[in-house]
């Protein structure tokens, strides 16, 4: 049992927001501006703290930059035209920036210069991690008997030595804070299975993969026997200079647990235990999982046993948890300091799901810890992702509001001064003062339950006339919107777009129906036994509050979604065929049976409703295939061949469904080769936006509107 201790929550030390972004010049912008939006990721400090280097992406081609702690303009240190980028890798003595390319290990002056490379080999390096004092690095390289071998060599080019081989494969490798001991997994596999469905004929195969799990190792730097971490699969966090912690879900994802094991023997034993009796729901991007001090004193966790995500906070030998945060709002991504007396992490607030705003949390005690919570940040917009300097003294961290989308910012913890803006990802064409910040609102939901949703009304707008809208529904399941840009690349890309068509005169609606994180455990939960039910009409009976604005026409109302927002547009234009004038499915599902029998979705798919065998009616009701008779209106279907995540077999079996019910008429489907479920490549882009810029207009407003 748990128990919470006195926690003592002191005002902003840093009451202010981060300055607003360049002021431009222009009316409207084109979807091409669009492509031009840069997301920035993956800061990673120079060891002396004064600079910090991360990838910056557009359109899928990512580049490595530098930025001071004072701000000024990024500095480009590669320059690669169709490259992705690798998390960047600081040399020790804060010259050069490392990065992978074409399987090899480059550098590049962070002063400026021409990138050159480290080492060149015949074999692809990857896995690429420094030890600690950055004398060695640790790289994974293809096995002479196939398979991969796991290789230590020094720096920058000495000679490899080999760790440990595996037929299958080797990945998740971690150096131990002494640079003794190196902890890896291996064997964790994909089995290939094929399918040629009639539907599609025989010459095209589709492919899905079983997901085989592997087993983590612990390796002496200087060369021995691996020793088998007991019960782990994955990668494991290392504790001390002989401690290994790791956790472990059920493949009902009903129970999760925390082990520690010791390094020289792999014997490992459970520290405390998570048990849900419908499913784990705290999003796998929230850092939940157990993070040790670097001090190895403590660890560091997220739970929702009092139906909100909090910090929690335990002694690395075992002991009484004791939670650090508490209310109803959901505090994600902890950040231990160097000195592993503080943690940063982000919250939303209380009312205000939308906002999140940075805190730290001082840690002290003996063997129980004691905790002093200090919100650092205020203001509008969302602050994510801290992540501290080297000398503790700073935190960069992302920030995006209604007129900036994402960028990097540098906090002064020590002084309490003002946030400093590291990168600027809007382009030059973009008039912030023109985008829309979105409104808060609820309104009724299946049951009557209120549903949280965000609304965006044009600048402006007659409200004496009656308008076109649209119905935005989030993908992910576990997602949400914020108050203001989206804080992930995937669907910060959509918010963008949604701003161009607020320029078009649409009035938009993003529903958070249930399911949607940000308001706590049982929202999260609303979906069990439920998947296509209340969920689905939580998000198309947005419609419903619509036409209580006079200035929106009931006839005119457009619904589209990616994803779990795609299958819930399907449910929607099917279960309620005339209530939307036209509907875009971006690479949703179609039919749970057939995501169950991917064994990559599967396990997540029964945690919610159990197998097709088990629950026939739950997953009828999740099968819009199953009724797209009843489709009345214009249906537009996008999906990349490359998807994994919802296959695009998919709409394969959609649009054939709907031409043997005769809907050949009613709907279009666009292809995107080599694309995966994120659109991402700026053709792949550019061309998405206009077919659906073009479709709600011809549908919803009667003519092609004009870029």
């Amino acid at each position: 049992m748990m128990r919470t201790c006195t926690i003592c929550l002191v005002l902003a030390i840093a009451a202010c927001a981060p300055p607003p972004g360049p002021t431009t010049a222009g009316h409207g912008f084109t979807i091409d501006d669009l492509v031009d939006i840069k997301h920035p990721s993956s800061p990673v400090w120079s060891p002396d703290g004064t600079r910090v280097a991360f990838v910056w992406d557009r359109a899928g081609v990512s580049n490595i930059y530098v930025s001071g702690v004072d701000g000024g303009t990024p500095r480009q240190v590669t320059d690669e035209p169709e490259g992705l980028a690798s998390t960047p890798l600081w040399s020790g003595d804060g010259r050069f920036v490392y990065f992978m390319k074409d399987g090899d290990l480059w550098q590049a002056p962070a002063d400026g210069g021409a990138p050159s490379a480290v080492w060149t080999t015949p074999g692809r390096e990857s896995d690429v991690v420094l030890s600690p004092d950055r004398s060695q690095a640790a790289f994974v390289r293809p096995a002479p008997s196939g398979g991969s071998e796991l290789c230590v060599q020094a720096m920058p080019n000495g000679a490899a030595r080999v760790l440990a081989a595996d037929p299958k494969g080797i990945g998740a490798v971690a150096w131990a804070p002494d640079g003794a001991r190196l902890s890896y997994a291996a064997g964790a596999h994909g089995i290939r299975h094929e399918q040629t469905p009639d539907y599609s004929g025989a010459k095209i195969i589709y492919t899905i993969t079983e997901r085989v799990a592997g087993q983590a190792y612990v390796v002496p730097a200087a060369g021995g026997r691996p020793v088998a971490v007991q019960g782990a699969s994955g990668g494991v966090r290392w504790v001390d200079n002989g401690t290994v912690v790791y956790d472990r879900q059920s493949s009902d994802f009903k129970r999760r647990t925390t082990y520690t094991a010791d390094a020289r023997s792999g014997a490992a034993r459970a520290l405390r235990e998570d048990v849900d009796e419908k499913f784990w729901s705290i999003p796998g991007n929230t850092g939940a999982a157990a993070q040790p001090s670097p001090d190895g004193k403590w660890i560091a966790f997220l739970s929702d046993r009092d139906g909100w995500d909090h910090l929690y906070v335990m002694a690395a030998g075992g002991g009484e948890p004791v939670q650090v945060t508490s209310g109803r709002f959901e505090a994600w991504r902890p950040s231990w300091s160097p000195d592993g007396t503080r943690i940063a992490f982000d919250a939303n607030l209380d009312g205000k799901p939308g906002t999140r705003h940075l805190g730290v949390a001082t840690i002290g005690g003996a063997g129980t810890p004691t905790a002093t919570v200090t919100m650092i940040t205020e203001g509008a917009g969302t602050n994510i992702a801290p992540e501290w300097s080297p000398d503790g003294r700073r935190l960069v961290y992302q920030h995006t509001d209604a007129q900036n989308s994402a960028d990097l910012y540098v906090l002064d913890v020590e002084s309490k001064g003002a946030p400093v803006r590291i990168s600027d990802s809007l382009p030059a064409a973009i008039d912030r003062s023109t985008l829309v910040a979105p409104e808060y609102v609820t309104y009724p939901g299946a049951d009557g339950t209120p549903v949280p949703g965000w609304l965006f009304v044009p600048p402006g707008l007659d409200r004496s006339q009656k308008h076109p809208a649209i119905v935005w529904i989030h993908g992910d399941g576990v997602n949400q919107n914020y108050d203001g840009w989206h804080v992930q690349r995937n669907y910060a890309v959509y918010y963008s777009f949604h701003q161009y068509l607020l320029q078009q005169g649409y009035v938009v609606f993003a529903p958070d129906y249930r399911g949607s994180i940000g308001y706590g455990r049982d929202w999260r939960q609303g979906v069990y036994m439920d998947v296509g039910g209340r969920d689905a009409k939580d998000a198309w009976m947005a419609a419903n509050y619509l036409k209580t604005l006079p200035y929106v026409d009931a006839d005119r109302m457009g619904v589209w979604g990616l994803s779990y927002g795609g299958f819930f547009t399907l449910i929607a234009v099917t279960d309620e065929p005339t209530l939307f004038r036209a509907g875009v499915d971006v690479a949703g599902v179609v039919d749970y049976a057939m995501y169950y029998e991917d064994p990559y979705h599967g396990g997540w798919t029964a945690s919610r409703i159990g197998t097709p065998e088990e629950h026939p009616d739950v997953y009828e009701k999740a099968s819009p295939l199953s009724h797209v008779d009843r489709l009345a209106r214009p249906l537009l279907i996008l999906h990349g061949t490359s998807d994994v995540n919802v296959p695009y077999l998919h709409s394969v079996r959609l649009a054939d469904e709907l031409l043997k019910k005769g809907k050949g008429e009613l709907f279009e489907f666009m292809t995107y080769p080599g694309e995966f479920h994120y659109f991402t490549r700026a053709h792949v882009l550019r061309d998405a936006w206009t077919r659906v810029d073009q479709f709600f207009a011809t549908h919803l407003r009667g003519a092609v509107s004009a870029d």
